[in-house]
């Protein structure tokens, strides 16, 4: 059985599938697929938003199949919780990662205070299986904002978040070792414990 998911970024996939690796399903994107205009409520409604927009666009090309989304954002308490659900769109929508995260930095250049540099990931799963039954799932990783750029592995805001377990960013981590700890990898874990008892699956 296969799970298409609702993304066009690689990076996030492969997560994905080292995350599901143990799952009795594979995971596939759809080449047709295209993003719906997400909101700034909430992460679990852009999960839905999307998971309902590839479901949608699965049964218009005649496939009936089951669906993942997530909405993942980064939080920074002294940024009042920015970026949030617009994290995919921190400073402009055409910037790149690299540069939403001299962004970042350069917004809290004059923030040395340890406590105010917490951040969070969050990331929220939206599952649909082929009948139409919706689950939801959520996870979350405390950490903080480095002051510089240090890795060069992961994607997205990972060079610059602080993972004080490990005394390293997201980028420095093996990607063995971020799917241990990783907002997406709670939430996963959360989603399939759902699955195995008894919720919407394949």
């Amino acid at each position: 059985m296969t799970v298409y998911v609702a993304t066009k970024n690689a990076g996030k996939l492969r997560e994905f599938e080292a995350l599901f690796a143990g799952a009795s399903f594979a995971l596939a994107t759809f080449d047709a697929y295209e993003d719906p205009v997400e909101g700034d409520l909430s992460y679990a409604d852009n999960a839905a938003l999307k998971a309902r927009a590839l479901h949608a666009q699965l049964r218009t090309a005649g496939m009936a199949g089951n669906v993942l989304a997530d909405d993942s954002g980064l939080e920074v308490f002294a940024l009042g919780g920015r970026p949030g659900v617009l994290t995919a769109y921190y400073s402009g929508p055409d910037l790149s990662w690299s540069e939403r995260r001299r962004a970042l930095l350069a917004e809290l250049a004059d923030c040395r205070d340890v406590v105010n540099r917490r951040a969070r990931f969050v990331c929220t799963l939206h599952y649909i299986d082929a009948a139409g039954r919706e689950l939801t799932a959520m996870g979350t990783v405390d950490g903080a904002i480095a002051p510089e750029e240090r890795g060069e592995l992961g994607f997205s805001f990972d060079p610059i978040f602080f993972y004080p377990p490990a005394g390293r960013t997201f980028a420095e981590l093996t990607a063995v070792e971020k799917n241990r700890v990783s907002h997406r990898a709670s939430a996963v874990a959360a989603l399939l414990d759902v699955l195995e008892r008894g919720g919407a699956g394949p």
